[in-house]
């Protein structure tokens, strides 16, 4: 695929967008994948990493062969961008979660939801098994989101098992990589470790992300493939089920204190809203008209290819 200088640079403002989705416990990087178009190419370029014929050029010492086999530049941009996004919003974002919850969330909500039904519309035949196929990835994305988070070893072995477990939901959309690091209660264990720079446990979480991700794309791009209206609809389903997480205004029923001190909320409950409604309503607003702009422009410049 023959891209220009600029089109990199869009691909890593994408990537961009991506990670910072990828921290905000709840909204998924994937989700951003399929919004701004890049999903399937996403998913089979990280396949293409550790089939054999790519192996094969690597261990053949073919550098340039292996790079092009597995759209090596396509990966680079869009790595890129969530490593920015990731090591400059860290700090960022988790003070807002903090400050400003509902303001966060309420972007999001609206992102997510408008998500939702343009990820749907790909669905391009809702039979009996696409309809089944969007209830169970609802009921699973709310069971989830209510599933209360643990404490946990701080080990390296469960870092590592953290990061290959989150690596695939955060490439799922609907379910985050973040929230799963919640639920596992290493979600600010590893933000620490990002802002403090804390190589050894930043390593093995990157370590497990990478052995996570290289086998959990062969099982999604098959399913893509093959089964292509029942895995969307799934998909969608998931998107959908977050929403019970992200719905901005919450009250705290239970705290707990982190291996810090500080004091987290355990368990949450979704309640009517109470405060800052207008400026939550305008941000989902917001929210919903960025990914519909998105599409449109998406939808525009495939019109132009073709």
């Amino acid at each position: 695929m023959g891209r220009t200088i600029k089109d990199y640079a869009l691909l890593t403002l994408k990537g961009i967008g991506m990670g910072a989705a990828d921290v905000i416990p709840g909204v998924s990087g994937g989700t951003i994948a399929f919004i701004v178009g890049i999903y399937g190419e996403l998913i089979d370029s990280i396949k293409r990493i550790g089939s054999p014929a790519s192996l094969r050029l690597l261990f053949t010492f073919r550098l340039g062969a292996f790079w092009q086999a597995i759209n090596g530049n396509f990966l680079l941009a869009i790595v890129a961008g969530i490593g920015i996004s990731i090591f400059s919003l860290a700090r960022l974002v988790t003070y807002l979660l903090v400050h400003q919850p509902v303001l966060v969330w309420a972007f999001f909500f609206g992102l997510v939801l408008a998500s939702t039904w343009f990820v749907s519309r790909e669905v391009t035949r809702w039979d009996v098994k696409s309809i089944a196929g969007f209830v169970v990835g609802a009921v699973a994305a709310w069971f989830i989101t209510v599933m209360t988070p643990a404490e946990t070893p701080s080990a390296l072995w469960f870092i590592f098992l953290c990061g290959a477990i989150a690596i695939c939901a955060m490439i799922l959309p609907g379910i985050s990589g973040s929230f799963i690091l919640v639920l596992l209660g290493k979600y600010f264990y590893i933000m620490e470790a990002v802002k403090t720079l804390n190589l050894p446990v930043m390593l093995v979480f990157i370590a497990g992300a990478a052995i996570g991700i290289s086998l959990f794309s062969h099982a999604l791009s098959y399913a893509l493939h093959r089964f292509h209206n029942v895995t969307i609809a799934v998909l969608s389903g998931f998107m959908l089920g977050s929403l019970n997480k992200v719905w901005p205004w919450k009250e705290t029923i239970e705290t707990y204190v982190d291996s810090h001190g500080e004091v987290r909320p355990l368990i949450e409950a979704n309640i009517l809203p109470d405060h800052l409604v207008w400026e939550g309503v305008a941000l989902a607003v917001a929210g919903f008209a960025l990914v519909c702009v998105l599409e449109l422009t998406a939808g525009r410049k495939a019109k132009n290819a073709g």
